[in-house]
């Protein structure tokens, strides 16, 4: 079954679907770019790698001691502590935290000379929510790459944002209004960079893939891909079109949803 959005599916962000989602686009778009660059580059498929402490709002690193939090003990004993000849009573009961830590993958494709040095030509990144999260170890990590593609202007960098959560990466120009962007920086231009926005009602656009000169642009059509993927996996059994989601979409959004549910339902 096909998704109800002609573009993203923001129900895959809001149903917890993204981190599968994230890693089989990620390794759609390394085998089709190894299918179609010429023989002077290799496809490479990366990844960082991070541990935070899990349901740590702030995300921070974790700094391996443990939080303990005493709990009980009524307001008389709080008060007897301050009574040099009353002995300080022990508590009941203690709330004790585990130790759990939660690892974060991200991945990410790479597009490299095929010689000896395998020197950067083009890092496709596409952002998953802790990217979007500053102050987070997967904001602060991607961002120092970022910036430092970005300042070398040692290799291209392609972007694709397909979240409507989180903050977007910090730029000297506002982001165009869109749920969606994707973002082409040439190494050769930057600091100016493209952008082309895209909306979950429509397709997404295709995008150029910039290689090494004289080599042509490869052309990079993501929503074949994304369409695939939502059917091959049945993303469909995990959704519930019915639930609201985060971020919630908007009144027009939702009366647009509704429609399309409606006609998807009476045509089937």
């Amino acid at each position: 079954m096909k998704s109800p959005f002609p573009g993203m599916d923001p129900f895959i962000e809001g149903c917890g679907l993204w981190e599968d989602f994230h890693g089989h686009l990620i390794e759609d778009i390394g085998r089709y770019l190894t299918g179609v660059v010429p023989d002077r580059y290799l496809v490479r498929t990366g990844e960082r790698n991070y541990v935070v402490l899990a349901n740590d709002d702030s995300q921070k690193r974790h700094p391996f001691k443990p939080d303990v939090a005493i709990v009980s003990g009524s307001p008389e004993s709080a008060a007897s502590h301050h009574e040099v000849a009353t002995a300080v009573a022990e508590p009941d009961e203690l709330a004790v935290r585990a130790f759990v830590e939660e690892e974060f993958r991200e991945t990410f494709v790479e597009i490299q000379e095929a010689d000896s040095d395998h020197q950067l030509v083009t890092c496709i990144e596409l952002l998953s929510p802790s990217n979007k999260k500053p102050n987070s170890p997967g904001w602060d990590m991607y961002l120092r790459k970022r910036q430092g593609i970005l300042q070398a202007r040692s290799a291209n960098l392609i972007e694709i944002d397909l979240l409507r959560g989180g903050q977007r990466m910090p730029m000297q120009d506002a982001w165009p209004s869109s749920p969606y962007a994707l973002l082409i920086a040439r190494k050769n231009r930057m600091p100016f960079c493209q952008v082309r926005t895209a909306h979950f009602r429509t397709l997404l656009p295709a995008i150029s893939v910039p290689l090494l000169n004289p080599d042509a642009d490869v052309p990079l059509a993501l929503q074949p891909m994304i369409d695939a993927i939502y059917g091959s996996f049945r993303y469909h059994r995990s959704i519930d079109y019915a639930q609201s989601i985060s971020p919630p979409l908007s009144a027009d959004d939702g009366i647009w949803l509704e429609q399309q549910l409606h006609s998807r339902a009476t045509s089937s």
